[in-house]
């Protein structure tokens, strides 16, 4: 479906992010990876996507918090694969407390990679784009980009923002070929989640499923979780000339969690 077109994740090294990057090359989109974690584990991962798809695969080690790495992360993209068509917006930091104990600077972290990093990627990524005209922007919100949740406050306000920032971007884009769209995911289970889990269950005494549904019913009526896949797919779709008119929208896949 997107052969010869170029995907760039952010934050795609692990969990939900490679799990996206695997979907795009699925279909045959060269990539460019990003995020941090161990050199050697990153480096079997390119050349494994490489093998297995027949594609192309680079990865950039930019620091989402700073604006020159994220400009030339975009330049080296254009420059190793002849466009960048496909952006990914998925990067992204926690930190849980209460407003009064929310330390300044993990606020200002959490707004630079989670909100303000999708600015200069799409500020960078557009010209090409609007050139060819064609692109697609798809930025990782979250259920707390549409609902809030206690002792979230940087996170919810940054995934607020990225929803605001995707409407904005899809309407100035609206008649260049390039579409701007949020996926917003509840529970996920990633190996940080199911660790989560893990945990409780042995704290316990319960069985881990018993466990799964107390923490899925905290938030959402479906006792599932999503898994990464399911983002991958969805962002591939909306990635696909059959969703060139979908644009400015954000797409819960959150067990109904937001329809509550």
């Amino acid at each position: 479906m997107l052969k010869g077109k170029t995907a760039l994740v952010t934050g795609s090294t692990s969990g939900i992010g490679l799990a996206i990057a695997r979907a795009f090359a699925k279909e045959g989109a060269n990539l460019m990876i990003n995020g941090f974690g161990d050199k050697d584990a990153i480096e079997k991962e390119r050349a494994g996507l490489e093998k297995e798809f027949a594609i192309k695969v680079r990865y950039s080690p930019a620091d989402m918090s700073k604006p020159a790495e994220i400009v030339a992360m975009i330049e080296e993209t254009e420059k190793a694969f002849g466009s960048l068509d496909v952006l990914v917006n998925n990067a992204g930091i926690q930190h849980v407390a209460n407003i009064e104990d929310f330390p300044p600077e993990k606020w200002d972290a959490i707004i630079a990679i989670n909100l303000s990093s999708s600015f200069h990627t799409v500020r960078a990524a557009m010209p090409g784009m609007k050139k060819r005209k064609w692109g697609r922007i798809i930025n990782i919100a979250s259920a707390h980009g549409l609902v809030a949740s206690g002792q979230k406050v940087a996170y919810v306000a940054a995934k607020h923002g990225i929803v605001g920032l995707t409407k904005t971007v899809a309407i100035e884009a609206a008649n260049d070929g390039v579409t701007c769209n949020a996926i917003c995911p509840g529970w996920v289970l990633t190996p940080l989640v199911q660790k989560q889990i893990d945990d409780r269950a042995k704290a316990s005494g319960k069985p881990v499923r018993e466990e799964e549904i107390k923490l899925l019913s905290e938030k959402q009526p479906m006792h599932e979780f999503s898994k990464p896949e399911n983002i991958g797919a969805l962002a591939v779709f909306l990635a696909s000339d059959a969703a060139a008119s979908m644009t400015g929208s954000a797409y819960s896949i959150d067990g109904g969690w937001v329809a509550q």
